[in-house]
């Protein structure tokens, strides 16, 4: 494709004003999601765009899945984590530099706003307690669980499972080392499910291409079950 041949956003949205004159807001900012998505499977956005999903711990798990379900077009996205980032969360989470002592809430939004301006995100800066669930939680369809210590990951997935019997809570489990890609798996009981080699312990260390993999596994669970309307993933 040549450079003529591509459409810019800017572009766009400048084509957008000129031909839809007083036409509404709401209008243009469909037209924008379109173009952002128009290489989506055919009749994905439409659904994605009129779903939520909850996703507890920003760290490598819930930063990587959060980008994914943005360019994905799920339609908003409520995150919740307590901590700033650190320089030894930029081997493996959706950070940069510009974004070090800045709380991860408040960066993963701009970084998420960058991808779609149109995105609706509800934002919760604080370290969640098991009251908390059935209360901020409450509009999500789906939990991604990304915390990371193995305590807070099984109350909140009990929490979630009594609150919200029927809405799945899919969770990392198995993310250290390195390699041993065909050892990913995931696993499901009644409505959770477990996304990685369900093995490793941390001890072994954190490599970038493993924590991705699972958060975009999660990611990929999440998407297929807000497709499909049911808890059956392929």
């Amino acid at each position: 494709m040549t450079k003529n041949n591509i459409l810019t956003t800017i572009d766009f949205l400048k084509n957008i004003k000129k031909h839809e004159g007083k036409k509404s807001s709401k209008n243009q900012n469909q037209k924008y999601l379109r173009y952002i998505f128009k290489r989506n499977p055919s009749g994905t956005t439409e659904k994605l765009q009129k779903k939520t999903v909850a996703i507890a711990g920003l760290g490598g798990l819930g930063s990587n899945a959060a980008v994914a379900l943005v360019r994905a077009g799920v339609g908003k996205l409520i995150i919740a984590d307590f901590d700033e980032v650190e320089l030894s969360n930029l081997n493996r989470q959706h950070y940069f530099q510009s974004d070090l002592g800045k709380k991860k809430t408040e960066a993963l939004h701009d970084h998420l706003i960058n991808i779609n301006p149109h995105i609706d995100l509800e934002v919760i800066n604080k370290k969640l307690e098991p009251t908390d669930i059935s209360v901020l939680f409450n509009d999500a369809d789906i939990l991604i669980e990304a915390f990371d210590l193995a305590d807070r990951k099984k109350w909140i997935i009990e929490t979630w499972s009594k609150a919200f019997p029927q809405k799945p809570v899919i969770s990392g489990n198995g993310i250290s080392g390195i390699g041993h890609t065909r050892d990913m798996k995931v696993i499901k009981a009644g409505h959770i499910y477990f996304c990685g080699d369900g093995t490793t312990e941390m001890k072994l260390g954190l490599l970038s291409s493993r924590v991705a993999l699972v958060a975009n596994m999660q990611a990929n669970v999440c998407i297929e079950l807000l497709l499909n309307d049911s808890c059956e993933v392929s």
